[in-house]
């Protein structure tokens, strides 16, 4: 999704020199939203009979959007799952997510003031995730974050989902195009949560920075060039550094 808010680049320069762009993943970056999904899955899928634990979530299921979920965890328990069936148990799904999001905030602590920053500092910036564009929205728009987010790809974007690169691809090319300006993938930066979403970015010829928000920084460490705790310990000006390298 593209927004006409401007180029997004400051007419009076840069704070940074070499960080051309910043594309975050969603949730478990900015939304602490992982534990809704995991919830809307399992409320759903239970009278069907499946059960889906935290650790299989955690570990076989993150990295997928709403179709890859069904379509894995119908193959791992042996349950068909054609596309009518996934159809109406993603709007089953849906329906339950903003339910319960509805109930409150979701940012992580920091994760609006390092956006907030990032605009300020006129450094462009996107969203690429495995979650629906509307709830994406939603989520900011509580938020007041919104507007600033010129470009939004979510799963209902992309033909193919993490770990492939294209939404990714798909971010960075459409936030080029809307900034006008000869961005660079080597000196664009993507912020992830998960070795599903490190992978998609690498692919898509970024650099990586993880935050442990949901894994170790032992389980991210090989995936990524820098690893912090969260939005609320990462700079600009580390991402710089990174970029100049």
């Amino acid at each position: 999704m593209i927004r006409d808010q401007g180029s997004g680049i400051g007419d009076q320069g840069r704070a940074v020199a070499d960080l051309h762009a910043i594309v975050f993943d969603f949730d478990g970056v900015i939304a602490d939203s992982e534990r809704l999904h995991l919830r809307s899955y399992q409320e759903i899928l239970a009278p069907e009979g499946i059960t889906i634990s935290n650790e299989d979530y955690y570990n076989r299921y993150l990295g997928y959007d709403d179709v890859g979920v069904f379509k894995a965890v119908g193959r791992d328990q042996g349950v068909a799952m054609d596309d009518r069936r996934v159809s109406e148990l993603i709007a089953r799904k849906g329906r339950r997510y903003e339910s319960l999001a509805a109930a409150g905030e979701m940012l992580f602590p920091g994760a609006a003031d390092f956006i907030r920053s990032a605009v300020e500092a006129s450094v462009p910036i996107a969203i690429a995730s495995g979650a629906l564009t509307h709830e994406i929205e939603d989520v900011l728009d509580r938020a007041g974050l919104l507007p600033l987010f010129p470009v939004i790809v979510g799963a209902d974007q992309t033909e193919r989902s993490k770990p492939h690169p294209e939404p990714y691809q798909a971010a960075f090319a459409r936030l080029r195009a809307h900034t006008g300006r000869d961005l660079i993938t080597w000196r664009t930066v993507a912020i992830e949560d998960s070795r599903w979403g490190l992978a998609s970015a690498r692919d898509a010829g970024l650099r990586c920075v993880a935050v442990t928000n949901t894994y170790t920084e032992a389980e991210l460490r090989a995936d990524a060039e820098l690893v912090v705790p969260g939005l609320h310990s990462l700079t600009l000006e580390a991402l710089d550094a990174l970029c100049a390298d």
